[in-house]
Order: C-alpha cells, then sequence, then structure tokens
C-alpha cells in the first residue's frame, strides 16, 4: 500500500478534531514517553501544549545536541529559472504572472556557483521553476556537470521527475531532493493549484515513493504554512513522514515548514503560523524523531533565527537570494518570494560561532562523525 491509499484512510476534520481534544495530561504523558508516537505528536502540536513551550524546548534541546551535538549545517539555493508552467497562487514564479522570465546560461551558473564557492560553502542547493521544456534533465545534467567540481554535495528542489531521471542525477552526484507537498488537504489542494503538472495531487505525492525507489540519499519533505490548518498539515506530513522511514529505511530525512512570505501575485494566508507556534512545531518534531534533519530558511527573521538556533533545528540557508544570477551575475529577473533573514553568510557564521555552536559548511551525514 503506497502513501496517498493511506491517506485516504484518513479525514481531515477528524484529525483536527483529535489534536483539538488532547488534554494537558495527554501532553505531560508524551514529555515523560521516551518512544514518542504519532498519538503523542498531536498532543503536542495541540493547543493543550501552548503551556508546556518551556519543556518542550529543554527537551528538543537535549535531543538534538545528543544526536547531532553543537552544529548547524549551512545551504544556500542557486535559483536556474524563473520559467514555470505551474498556476500557484502563492507563488512569484506563477505562468499567470507578467513577469520577466530568465533561465541561467552554463557560464551563468558557473559563474553563480563560484560566488557561492567564494562564501565558503561546499553545499548546494539547485532551484528551479517547474518547466521541463525550458530546465529538463538534460539542462539540469549540465548544471552538475558545471558545478560537480566545486561542491562536496549537490541538492535539488526542481520539479517531480521519474525514477529513471532520478538515477542519472546520482550517478553526477545527487545527495538530496527536496519536495514539498505544501498540503495534504487534497480537497483544498486545486484551489492553489490553478494548472500545470503541480495541480496533479497525487502524481506529486506519489513523487516520495519514486524517489525512494531510485536509492536517493536523502529527501526532504515540508508544507507551506499558511494554506490550510497547520495542526493537520503537520500531523500529514509526520504520518508521510514515518512511512518513508519505514518502507525506505535506507534513505535519511529531512522536514521543513516554510511559512508564506510576500511574493508577486499578492496571496495572502488563510491560516497564521505565529512565531510561538512555529517554534512549538520545530520542538514537536524533534521529540517526534531524533534522527531527521529540521530546516530554517531566510524566510524567517533573524531574531527568531538567532533565537531557535539551539532548540531543535540543525540546518539554515544563509545569504540567500531566490531570484536566477542574484549573486554574482545581479540579474534583474523576479524573486520567488521576499526572504527576511538578509544577513551575509559571514555574519550568520559569526551568529552561530557566538552562540557557541560550530557552523558546518558540509553535510555531516556524508562527511562527520557528530554525536
Amino acid at each position: 500500500m503506497n502513501f496517498t491509499k493511506i491517506l485516504q484512510q484518513h479525514s481531515p476534520e477528524n484529525i483536527k478534531d483529535s489534536i483539538l481534544s488532547k488534554t494537558p495530561k495527554d501532553v505531560e504523558n508524551a514529555l515523560a514517553t521516551e518512544k514518542t508516537s504519532l498519538e503523542d505528536f498531536k498532543a503536542l502540536i495541540s493547543p493543550a501544549a501552548e503551556n508546556y513551550i518551556e519543556q518542550m524546548a529543554q527537551k528538543s534541546m537535549r535531543l538534538t545536541q545528543e544526536r547531532f551535538g553543537k552544529t548547524m549545517q549551512l545551504y544556500i539555493p542557486l535559483y536556474l529559472s524563473n520559467f514555470c508552467m505551474n498556476s500557484c497562487v502563492y507563488c512569484g514564479f506563477n505562468t499567470r504572472n507578467k513577469i520577466k522570465r530568465t533561465i541561467l546560461t552554463e557560464a551563468q551558473i558557473l559563474s553563480e556557483a563560484q560566488a557561492i564557492k567564494n562564501f565558503g560553502f561546499e553545499h548546494i542547493l539547485f532551484v528551479s521553476g517547474e518547466s521541463p521544456k525550458k530546465a529538463g534533465l538534460e539542462y539540469f545534467k549540465r548544471a552538475f556537470e558545471i558545478i560537480r567540481p566545486l561542491f562536496s554535495l549537490i541538492s535539488i528542489e526542481v520539479q517531480p521527475l521519474e525514477i529513471s531521471d532520478y538515477q542519472e542525477l546520482i550517478k553526477l552526484g545527487l545527495n538530496t531532493v527536496y519536495l514539498y507537498q505544501e498540503t495534504y488537504f487534497k480537497e483544498a489542494y486545486s484551489k492553489y493549484h490553478l494548472g500545470g503538472k503541480k495541480s496533479d495531487f497525487e502524481y506529486r505525492l506519489d513523487t516520495y515513493e519514486r524517489l525512494g525507489k531510485a536509492g536517493v540519499h536523502k529527501m526532504g519533505l515540508g508544507i507551506l504554512a499558511g494554506l490550510e490548518d497547520w495542526r493537520t498539515d503537520s500531523f500529514f506530513t509526520a504520518l508521510h513522514l514515518k512511512y518513508l522511514q519505514k518502507k525506505y529505511w535506507k534513505t535519511t530525512y529531512s522536514v521543513s515548514f516554510p511559512r508564506l512570505r510576500p511574493h508577486s501575485g499578492g496571496f495572502q494566508p488563510n491560516v497564521i503560523l505565529s512565531d510561538k507556534q512555529l517554534a512549538q512545531l520545530i520542538f514537536a518534531y524533534r521529540i517526534l524523531d531524533q534522527e531527521i534533519d529540521i530546516a530554517l530558511s531566510t524566510r524567517e527573521n533573524s531574531e527568531f533565527r538567532d533565537n531557535i538556533l539551539k532548540l531543535g533545528i540543525t540546518t539554515m540557508s544563509a545569504g540567500s537570494s531566490t531570484n536566477p544570477g542574484g549573486y554574482n551575475e545581479k540579474l534583474d529577473s523576479l524573486k520567488q518570494f521576499e526572504i527576511d533573514d538578509n544577513r551575509t553568510p559571514l555574519e550568520i557564521k559569526n551568529m552561530i560561532i557566538e552562540k557557541g555552536y560550530e557552523p558546518v559548511w558540509k553535510n555531516w551525514d556524508k562527511f562527520m562523525q557528530v554525536g
């Protein structure tokens, strides 16, 4: 049974009611247990847990340090193209937006990669709008060939591919694939994805199966906070995570939960995830699973990122630009969304050191023994 069928067995309304019914005693039991269940996770993301944030933070910090030590992995996205065939109402790359479209040439890819390398990064993340005709497998393969000599680890966040496509990229050095379902509310999904391949809910959801079968080293899951009820969507993400870990046990995993940011198009969040609630969610995921990476991007403001650094996350972006050619080329291209932490990689590095942590420029799963 694949996850699509498992998801069909769960009613979002029933899951939401179950989460909201959790009591302070349920939260206390979840904090006391050494083996956290999905029912415990419901308690930890429930309103009842809001009075236990400090206890959750302390347990999350302890578990994170036991597994990862006092380290923080740094990454940076290299945006290849803002061409996109999808009509996602929350994204600046929406094909219906009248914007200047750009796709980096081979020379520009190398120029951007060298600028990123000069910042100190050994880990690079390729990001692209979903436009197979403009930026498809052959384009990605050439990009890998160009930058592979410069970086120890290459990740991608692009359109869903087929098993054989992922296998070809793995041969060229692909380590990690980030793919976000955005929301697990199937009935609401079409409201946000008005056209293009991404509007196919089940095809996108089945991509994780293709990743597992392809043998990718690591995959990243996540939702876009601001679309549907964040507690219910987070439970479904956790349910999906546990399913994948059991079925594709050789793969490692990460989770992230970016909040909707300003972009060209002006879509406003339907649901607000506050700073306190985002912290609660991070702690809940860490208590649920001590092995996963938890990532926090420059979508979040500097104060929040500084304060949460020790309490559960393991990976953060630094010095990000969300438009193609945004580092060395300085191209006049549209950003996917506005970032909120505008500090340079050096400033992020110094902040991490000041807090008694070690910035890691390589992926520790592959290159380091920690904890």
